[in-house]
């Protein structure tokens, strides 16, 4: 989810939305991330991605599969799915870090915007959008395997898929619980059903050690204080918005891994462990450091400028102490290890620079 305003075509609310959120606000809440990206960040994970999937060639299982997907659905396939039609952003990102192209995504544009860590091949089919993917395009790409976001069998797409006989493995997309165990598990069960445990075991190794690394990191900095709030926001009317992410969520759950301490005590929802405040309600947290998710949207308001002229934020302990840090913009706050790593890396470099 980003800072940025976004129009209601380019974001998704996640299948569990904090109750309170308005239909409005709802759909601006639903991307994350930022339309401009960092280039080198962006070209580093792609190369290591495609230099590691060029030497793993004929790693993938050819034994058939049965995987249980979030709805309890079994899965039963004659070998591993190869043809895959992925209709969520963290699905896409999780076959391309598993070395499986996807056949067709749904909106490939808002992937390559706002999700960095991977790099989407530029003749990728596109279904349409992840709230409404057209189901006379994912046919034509001829799946073995869809794979979407959703709490029921009873979602209208599936519906669609399963009576044309096309496999549908349906993901809930969080758990408040553990995320980042969800998000492990997440990669691990696209994984076994494209016959690419190998391939994921040696990403999860990688974020393992990734998170490791970046503990040393947060440990010898030696900070005044390791609390944190990190939220985005945006622009309503004339108001600014904002949307802390609480506990269990993976953004906070993953600084809270490098020993911080998410204090955002507000109410959130119990999948993505998203809240909701205005300025006056995150000032409460003001003797934390703040993350944010930066914008640098074209077609939006930009709520991080109306921020910088509230006489509110400018009095908050952090604004003035100079311990307001935007996250780089394209990381998505809803990935898989990739998205993840890059997370892990923005918060060690905005506190040890």
């Amino acid at each position: 989810m980003s800072l940025s305003t976004l129009s209601p075509t380019r974001r998704r609310t996640p299948v569990l939305v904090f109750a309170a959120v308005s239909a409005t606000c709802a759909l601006a809440l639903s991307a994350c991330g930022t339309t401009a990206t960092d280039a080198s960040a962006e070209d580093g994970a792609a190369k290591s991605t495609s230099e590691a999937c060029a030497d793993d060639s004929g790693t993938t299982s050819a034994d058939p599969v049965s995987v249980k997907d979030d709805t309890g659905h079994t899965i039963e396939l004659d070998k591993p799915a190869s043809t895959v039609v992925s209709l969520e952003w963290q699905y896409t990102e999780d076959l391309l870090s598993l070395c499986v192209d996807p056949a067709a995504v749904a909106d490939a544009k808002g992937f390559t915007t706002w999700d960095t860590a991977e790099k989407l091949p530029e003749d990728t089919a596109d279904v349409g959008t992840r709230q409404e993917p057209n189901v006379e395009s994912i046919l034509s790409a001829n799946p073995d395997l869809v794979i979407i976001e959703s709490t029921s069998r009873d979602d209208k797409i599936i519906k669609a898929l399963d009576k044309q006989d096309i496999p549908v493995m349906a993901m809930t997309g969080a758990d408040g619980e553990d995320p980042i165990a969800y998000m492990k598990d997440t990669f691990s069960t696209v994984a076994e059903a494209t016959g690419r445990s190998e391939r994921a075991d040696t990403v999860l190794a990688d974020f393992d050690a990734k998170v490791e690394e970046s503990k040393k990191a947060i440990v010898s900095a030696d900070l005044e204080t390791k609390d944190f709030v990190y939220f985005d926001g945006w622009v309503n009317g004339s108001n600014v918005a904002l949307r802390p992410f609480g506990q269990g969520s993976l953004l906070g759950e993953l600084g809270e891994e490098l020993g911080l301490k998410n204090v955002w005590t507000g109410d959130v929802d119990p999948a993505y462990g998203l809240g909701q405040t205005d300025i006056e309600g995150i000032s409460k947290a003001g003797d934390a450091n703040f993350f944010y998710t930066g914008t640098d949207d074209p077609e939006s308001e930009d709520y991080v400028e109306l921020l910088k002229k509230n006489d509110i934020w400018s009095n908050i302990l952090a604004v003035k102490d100079d311990r307001t840090y935007a996250f780089p913009s394209g990381i998505w706050t809803f990935g898989g290890p990739k998205s993840s790593e890059q997370a892990l890396d923005a918060y060690v470099e905005a506190l040890t620079k």
